[in-house]
């Protein structure tokens, strides 16, 4: 829904009052998912409250005219609107109840013709009732366009809105869905480039790229009347994003691993571990422990891992997994080799179904020769054993090895999937 305020009184053109309506009005539309497009401020004078009226109908479908509702000459808000849509203006009955009482309590105040006007809605409209004052608001809806009358006093505008006007349309009005899709393998830039003609196209549903350290997020968000509607959109716009090919040649479906903001790499594979019941266990080098420790963040996690190895040294990689330490030293503890000895010892000694084996440079220095952020990671099965070399570029310590960590989870990910 395309909202535009429309704020009536020349007070506000010459600087007299400052235009908190408009700003109060903005707050409480963003809250439930309605877009103000236009705010516009005019002066107490029919011909040009006409004209920004009839622009607005063009190009907006929810119109809010502020102010111009009390019983003088220049209150002509209701008066021009009812010009403009061809309708009259007509009592309703318990704001005139309210000014009886109200002049019946004060004798001392002459009642005047004027002022009926403020017990006075436009034909058709929902009257909108003002507990702390006497002008009655109005909502109708005409040729598919919304619009609604408020007074301009802040302090009899700001209940009325909230009280009145917010439930009425809040159950008229679509409300704001989103879906939070999560990748890994991609970066936010490259991600962005090649969903490009989506994003730069996009009216409804939207994309949004968030980068975290190590994965990218996409939240795409549309405008429905329920969520089924609203599934049907985000579907088919899902759809056509894991149908586009990275950079790489590699199609954004195999890249993408979950949805939700509260979702990661360990908790999709706990998830699948524990519905495939299997175990798992690892041996750290770089990454200290920190695969381990993510892997049991999850309750019942004793249910998948047994327990694991963190091996700094190439002699407690040696002592610890039973490997020759002869061959260690022969093809370096930053190698492939290493990385699949790690993974394929820890699954025989823990009697696990997966091994996963971790070894690399997190830095600051150089080591055997290879630059900081090379990182060689190993699964292995019953049936087999794979490894990974990636190089983790431009990151601080910390970096590598939690990045590093997601690079393991996603083996296990990806080899549970092909299970």
């Amino acid at each position: 829904m395309k909202a535009e305020l429309i704020t009536v009184g020349t007070e506000i053109l010459t600087g007299q009052i400052l235009n908190t309506n408009a700003q109060f009005l903005s707050e409480k539309f963003a809250e439930i998912g309605i877009d103000v497009f236009f705010q516009t401020s005019v002066g107490d004078n029919r011909k040009r409250l006409l004209s920004v009226i009839e622009l607005a109908s063009k190009r907006s479908d929810l119109i809010v005219l502020c102010g111009g509702l009390g019983p003088t000459e220049d209150d002509l808000t209701k008066q021009t609107l009812a010009e403009f849509l061809g309708r009259q203006l007509v009592f309703d009955r318990q704001a005139s109840q309210k000014l009886d009482a109200f002049f019946a309590l004060r004798p001392e105040h002459v009642r005047t013709s004027n002022n009926e006007r403020q017990a006075q809605i436009i034909e058709g409209s929902t009257p909108l009732q003002n507990r702390t004052g006497l002008a009655v608001g109005g909502y109708l809806s005409v040729n598919g366009v919304r619009y609604v009358v408020l007074p301009g006093p802040p302090s009899e505008l700001q209940p009325m809105v909230s009280e009145e006007l917010i439930p009425l349309i809040s159950t008229e009005h679509m409300q704001l869905y989103s879906r939070v899709l999560r990748f890994f393998g991609i970066g936010e830039s490259q991600l962005a480039t090649i969903l490009d003609s989506l994003i730069e196209n996009q009216v409804d549903p939207t994309i949004a790229p968030y980068a975290k350290t190590g994965e990218v997020t996409l939240r795409l968000s549309t405008k429905a009347c329920s969520q089924e509607e609203a599934n049907a959109k985000l579907d088919a716009l899902e759809a056509d994003i894991l149908a586009v090919t990275s950079l790489d040649g590699v199609l954004l479906k195999d890249l993408f691993y979950g949805y939700g903001d509260d979702n990661s790499l360990a908790k999709t594979v706990f998830s699948l571990l524990k519905e495939q019941g299997k175990t798992i266990t690892a041996a750290e080098s770089l990454t200290a422990g920190l695969f381990q420790s993510m892997l049991t963040d999850f309750p019942s996690s004793s249910q998948v891992f047994k327990g694991g190895y963190v091996t700094y040294s190439i002699e407690e990689k040696a002592r610890m997994l039973d490997i020759p330490l002869s061959e260690l030293k022969r093809h370096g503890v930053v190698s492939n080799f290493t990385a699949k000895k790690m993974a394929e010892q820890s699954r025989r000694l823990m009697e696990s179904d997966i091994g996963i084996g971790l070894t690399g440079v997190a830095g600051p220095e150089e080591l055997e020769g290879q630059q900081v952020g090379t990182v060689f990671i190993a699964i292995a099965t019953k049936e087999k054993t794979q490894s990974l070399k990636v190089l983790i570029g431009g990151r601080t310590r910390s970096d590598v090895r939690y990045i590093s960590t997601l690079y393991a989870f996603n083996l296990v990910r990806q080899s549970l999937l092909n299970s």
